[in-house]
């Protein structure tokens, strides 16, 4: 029999928990769960490599092992820091890690354009969540703001480089998911933009993945821009046979029609399971889709405004009262 992997104790916000060896801190928060798991806008757990970029998830060690009980002097970033045994990390109870992440949000919004009444990423945007909570009223910058055009950058994706937070999240799942990758980061600076090579096109059966990994309204679906705000649809889980991909997927239902189709997703905002792009793009039938049931959506979250999962039963104490 293999040998069991001894676990090591890591406390995060006074939570304790055992975990395995290498561990990151921001892995061992997410098993926690709740308000204890740090934001991340560029790590995602199923691209190598990724992390360690928007430093949205800095914490504070005040205790690095048993071993060496000393408090790391700066704040790390819990994504790619591996826990010690006996380690004990301050997220949320820190003043230090919320005056940081504040400091990082208004550093990500100096370029970020006022587009969230038009975006389509609006109410699934996971800066909006970082600047209502750590956001200032009103920004200090009072120097020229970068901007891009929009380009296409394939038949099914729009560019919008000027909401971009250079995360590469959209470059490594080209990278690492694709048989070739069309698009990087050009350039250095505060000049680095996300672009391909001479304006080449995204031509790859899952390049369209690239929209579900994109933490803001930088790379969209052309197929469903300005049609509708997300919590007007209804999301349900849905399947179909596939020979590309697993064929899991969510229809964003407007009445019985389909309005767009995007990869599950968890509770930390990855996917679970990448699609293809004919499942995404070209089977915009409800008769092409077996459908499941109404996609559970977390109750903080303004897509899940007016919707139930289960129905409500005809007949309750209260209105038997009345």
């Amino acid at each position: 029999m293999a040998e069991q992997t001894e676990k090591i104790n890591v406390t995060i916000d006074g939570k304790t928990i055992a975990v395995n060896p290498e561990t990151t801190i921001l892995n061992a928060a997410r098993i926690i769960g709740g308000e204890v798991a740090p934001p991340a806008m560029c790590y995602y757990s199923s691209l190598e490599g990724s992390g360690g970029k928007c430093r949205t998830c800095l914490v504070e060690v005040s205790k690095g092992s048993e071993k060496d009980p000393r408090p790391m002097p700066d704040l790390v970033a819990s994504c790619c820091t591996p826990v010690m045994d006996g380690m004990e990390v301050k997220n949320k109870t820190s003043e230090r890690v919320n005056d940081a992440r504040q400091g990082v949000v208004e550093f990500l919004l100096i370029n970020h354009p006022l587009d969230c009444p038009i975006c389509d990423q609006a109410g699934e945007c996971h800066l909006q969540d970082l600047a209502f909570e750590h956001g200032l009223e009103k920004t200090r910058y009072e120097f020229k703001r970068r901007t891009f055009d929009k380009i296409d950058i394939g038949e099914y994706i729009k560019l919008h480089m000027t909401r971009c937070i250079l995360c590469y999240r959209c470059v490594y799942t080209a990278d690492q998911l694709t048989n070739k990758r069309e698009h990087g980061v050009m350039k250095r600076g505060d000049a680095a933009e996300i672009s391909t090579y001479i304006q080449n096109a995204l031509d790859n059966d899952f390049i369209g993945n690239v929209i579900d990994v994109c933490p803001v309204g930088a790379l969209t679906d052309k197929t469903f821009r300005f049609r509708s705000r997300v919590w007007y649809t209804k999301p349900m889980d849905a399947h179909r046979d596939c020979k590309k991909c697993s064929g899991r997927a969510v229809t964003w239902m407007i009445g019985d029609e389909i309005a767009r189709i995007t990869a599950r997703k968890d509770q930390f905002g990855e996917v679970k399971e990448f699609i293809c792009n004919e499942c995404r793009f070209d089977k915009k039938e409800k008769t092409d889709w077996v459908i499941e049931g109404p996609r559970h959506i977390d109750r903080h979250s303004v897509i899940s405004a007016n919707k139930y999962e289960e129905p409500i039963p005809e007949h309750t104490p209260l209105l038997n009262k009345a």
